[in-house]
């Protein structure tokens, strides 16, 4: 099995098989970054473009290294030393981009659905690295691979997510990541910090941490 799909926006549409091929690649890949020569030819003759309006240290660099180890060529766009800053919008932006023969668009941006409504008007692939409070897919795979590589599966876990949950797309696309692959997921947090939509996602609802943690294995 092969993803079909040109882009990675969401988790939400993403099946369990696909985010399992992801998660299996990331296993056979991790040896790469130990290795005295960290290079892969995977992506060799492919140019992927780190689209970035919002700052990021962790991860725009995690990106720029990871498209480096499988040998493409990246460039790290910069929308302060643009022509965003004459009021360039980002589809011409994008556009200009993809005229130079760009396969890969990484994009950061602080408007929710933003890589969605680029993804219609590319052909590069788009990769979305965060959209306002709306989702971070890249982190989740992360964060969902750690578990599993600390617990050994994720089907039968519990996972409590604690915090701001209302602003963070980090939190929302985990909660689809790992329902999607069999755990319960519990959030936890005062009302107001707790998005209207949470329980379609599959998440438990909790306004006190000891009672999110009733029933759990510590």
């Amino acid at each position: 099995m092969g993803l079909k799909r040109k882009d990675l926006l969401t988790i939400s549409e993403l099946s369990a098989e696909e985010i399992d091929l992801i998660l299996t690649t990331a296993e056979s890949l991790k040896e790469v970054g130990g290795r005295d020569i960290k290079k892969v030819p995977a992506l060799r003759g492919k140019t992927v473009v780190n689209l970035f309006y919002e700052p990021s240290t962790r991860t725009r660099t995690s990106f720029e290294l990871a498209a480096k180890r499988l040998s493409a060529d990246v460039i790290n766009f910069s929308p302060s030393t643009s022509s965003v800053v004459k009021g360039e919008t980002l589809i011409d932006t994008a556009k200009n981009i993809e005229s130079m023969q760009a396969d890969i668009i990484v994009l950061r941006h602080s408007s929710p659905g933003a890589a969605e409504h680029l993804a219609r008007f590319v052909q590069s692939s788009v990769i979305n690295a965060g959209d306002g409070w709306h989702a971070h897919p890249t982190q989740a795979l992360l964060d969902v691979y750690t578990i599993k590589e600390k617990k050994e599966r994720i089907d039968g876990l519990t996972v409590v997510i604690v915090g701001d949950v209302a602003h963070s797309r980090v939190a929302r696309s985990n909660m689809a990541a790992l329902t999607k692959l069999g755990a319960e997921v519990r959030v936890v947090a005062p009302p107001t910090m707790i998005p209207l939509s949470v329980e379609r996602l599959g998440a438990k609802v909790f306004y006190r941490f000891d009672d999110a943690l009733i029933g759990m294995s510590l």
